[in-house]
């Protein structure tokens, strides 16, 4: 279909925001097939079953990544960024459930604490989008700041996720150092035949406002719950959206170290026509 689509005028326009979006839902395969597992258990799931519902998701988990890997839509590169999600989140919710920040049920063996190791799956499936937007777009970046001094701030974001129950939210002024970092840089993605660009932090945004959705969805189906949603639910705080922004801080950081970002291709001059000589000369 794309060979015979037309490359100027309306229609070329429309194949390029048909083509964003199958990257954009195909880069989300891993976290909206999790999504959707969740949603069903909730439905459907038998309450006489031989296995916990939380066990039934992290086995279903667990079978999505070696699917992801057996039909090779992630790599064995890719995978140790996966990883990291989890140990990350696992941390997290480790942390979190402890303080009741939020919750899960009391239900089934395969968890550590109160935290059904399913959990660390879904901080995977945003690691499994990022690292899939990063080749499938082909992301470059200009005025990208230091690795190293982004992963100081990523670094400092986690630690206060932590520490902002002891002492004083750091969080404004660390998304204020967000601002003043990220504020110049522009990503540059391949759709298809067109390269486009948006600034960073807008992008941040969006992604951030899209698991936020996602979260809503999740808390429905049951998968945790907070404080304000155990007499019933309700959508989640629209703060949380922040707490996300800040999250995709951490999960850019750690998806540059292992592809560092690089910077948009330069298309070269066309070749000068050599100098004309007159004949005898």
């Amino acid at each position: 279909m794309l060979a015979g689509a037309a490359e100027r005028g309306m229609r070329a326009g429309l194949v390029e925001c048909f083509v964003f979006i199958a990257k954009q839902a195909w880069a989300c395969v891993f976290g909206a097939l999790l999504l959707a597992v969740i949603l069903a258990a909730r439905l459907w799931y038998p309450e006489d079953a031989a296995i916990a519902r939380n066990d039934f998701l992290t086995l279903s988990a667990v079978a999505l990544q070696i699917g992801m890997l057996v039909f090779r839509l992630e790599s064995g590169r890719e995978l140790w960024v996966i990883m990291m999600f989890h140990i990350v989140g696992t941390g997290m919710e480790l942390f979190k459930t402890d303080v009741g920040s939020w919750a899960y049920e009391a239900e089934g063996i395969l968890r550590i604490g109160a935290v059904p190791l399913f959990s660390g799956f879904m901080y995977a499936a945003v690691g499994s989008y990022m690292v899939r937007v990063f080749r499938m777009f082909d992301l470059r970046f200009t005025r990208f700041p230091p690795v190293w001094v982004t992963t100081i701030v990523a670094v400092g974001i986690y630690l206060n996720f932590f520490s902002h129950h002891y002492i004083v939210d750091l969080r404004w002024l660390l998304l204020g150092a967000v601002v003043l970092i990220w504020g110049q840089t522009v990503m540059h993605f391949r759709v298809w035949k067109r390269v486009l660009r948006a600034p960073q932090l807008v992008i941040f945004a969006g992604v951030a406002l899209f698991i936020w959705i996602a979260e809503n969805l999740a808390t429905w189906g049951g998968a945790w719950l907070y404080p304000n949603q155990a007499d019933g639910w309700e959508p989640v705080s629209g703060q949380k959206i922040v707490s996300w922004f800040l999250l995709m801080i951490i999960s850019v950081v750690m998806v540059t170290w292992v592809y560092p970002p690089r910077p948009p291709e330069r298309v070269p001059r066309a070749a000068e026509p050599p100098p004309t000589t007159r004949p005898g000369t």
